[in-house]
């Protein structure tokens, strides 16, 4: 399984419109295929960063769902929604992979 990292830097005062935006995708990412982990806002700290987590079986998966939410309605207005309003300023994508650190819990 791979997680699919987004980095997001946000216009501080369009919050509402990304938190919005993010909500759109709990609907569309599993119609398409992703595993949504979850999407992530700011809270203390910086307020320009948010996340998003979406887990695929393989990187395969990962592009058969790109090309599915290229096809999908909602999925086309929810991207097409956050080019008009520019609240996302800049985004970055990370693919990470689960490390298995069962070596380091205890001994029952």
């Amino acid at each position: 399984m791979i997680t699919c990292f987004i980095r997001y830097e946000i216009d501080p005062f369009q919050r509402a419109a990304f938190q919005a935006y993010a909500e759109n995708w709990g609907r569309i990412i599993p119609r398409c295929g992703g595993h949504l982990l979850g999407y992530f806002l700011p809270h203390e700290g910086s307020n320009v960063e948010a996340w998003g987590l979406i887990a695929f079986d393989s990187l395969a998966a990962y592009e058969r769902y790109r090309a599915r939410l290229k096809t999908d309605p909602e999925g086309r207005a929810n991207f097409a929604l956050a080019q008009e309003r520019r609240f996302i300023l800049r985004e970055e994508r990370t693919f990470t992979e689960v490390v298995d650190a069962a070596f380091l819990k205890e001994p029952a």
